[in-house]
């Protein structure tokens, strides 16, 4: 507004453009710092300068180290300061990175860390994961048979919503024809307890499977093709457009992991050329 002010532009113009009151201009002008902030960051810094000396303290008993220093507040007030900071005792519980717990399961673990299957279509394993790219995150779901270990379906897309995990269950069912009774194994995250993928599952005659809350265990095998996926495409360089990230995936996918990757596992056979000795290869084209 200074600036402004001193090219000429009056302030009423000024405050209109930049949609101020002068009022409020006004006021600041004539006291910058109001008396309840100069008082917050007293309180801040007798509280940081407590935090400092002990960083195992609560914010209850930082608000006493802050009253005997001459800052005397409430505890609800010493807990928002708190907060607003991240000043947390170092023996607090640890928090989530994004603030939230995972929901409740809406299916039972029929898996229960058994990742064997007898055919193909008799138990399928899903999750997410992301990569960042110059463009921002690009996220990707896959399907993975137990039995060969193919990649029955996926979905890539920006965003993380519900419709990623529906569109990839969808491809699946797709390029597998009739899969009713495939049990469907999935984590706890929003997008598999969605009523979305829940509908999907039903309308496929699908039958659901969650595994428990921080057991990494409890979809190891799906976690394992992901590790192969970072080692072999996301990690090996830095990937500027979604566009040439979502390509490499797709490309490593069916040209290498599908038709060139022999497991151990499988007899030293590729997941295409295990599931071709069990099936004709008509009833497995995709």
């Amino acid at each position: 507004m200074r600036e402004l002010a001193a090219d000429k532009i009056p302030v009423a113009v000024a405050c209109r453009v930049l949609g101020l009151a002068r009022q409020h201009y006004y006021r600041w002008l004539r006291r910058p710092v109001t008396e309840a902030e100069i008082t917050e960051a007293h309180r801040a810094n007798a509280l940081f300068d407590a935090h400092r000396d002990d960083p195992e303290f609560g914010y209850r008993f930082l608000a006493g180290e802050a009253e005997t220093a001459g800052e005397r507040m409430s505890e609800r007030t010493a807990w928002r300061i708190c907060r607003d900071n991240a000043w947390w005792s170092v023996f607090g519980k640890k928090r989530s990175k994004n603030g939230k717990r995972p929901g409740p399961p809406v299916h039972d673990d029929l898996v229960r860390r058994d990742f064997t299957a007898n055919a193909v279509n008799e138990l399928w394993l899903t999750d997410i994961t992301e990569h960042a790219t110059g463009e921002g995150t690009l996220y990707l779901c896959a399907v993975k048979d137990a039995c060969s270990g193919r990649i029955v379906g996926y979905s890539i897309g920006s965003r993380m919503q519900a419709r990623l995990a529906v569109n990839a269950l969808d491809n699946a069912a797709a390029r597998r024809g009739v899969v009713a009774g495939c049990v469907v194994h999935s984590d706890r995250g929003s997008q598999f307890r969605s009523r979305k993928f829940i509908h999907a599952l039903n309308r496929h005659g699908l039958v659901g499977s969650m595994g428990r809350v921080g057991a990494a265990g409890d979809n190891a095998a799906m976690e394992s093709f992901f590790a192969l996926l970072q080692n072999n495409v996301l990690d090996r360089r830095t990937w500027t457009t979604r566009e040439a990230l979502r390509t490499a995936i797709v490309i490593w996918i069916e040209r290498t992991y599908h038709r060139r990757r022999r497991q151990l596992r499988l007899g030293r056979l590729t997941p295409i050329e295990f599931e071709t000795t069990m099936k004709p290869a008509a009833a497995l084209a995709a």
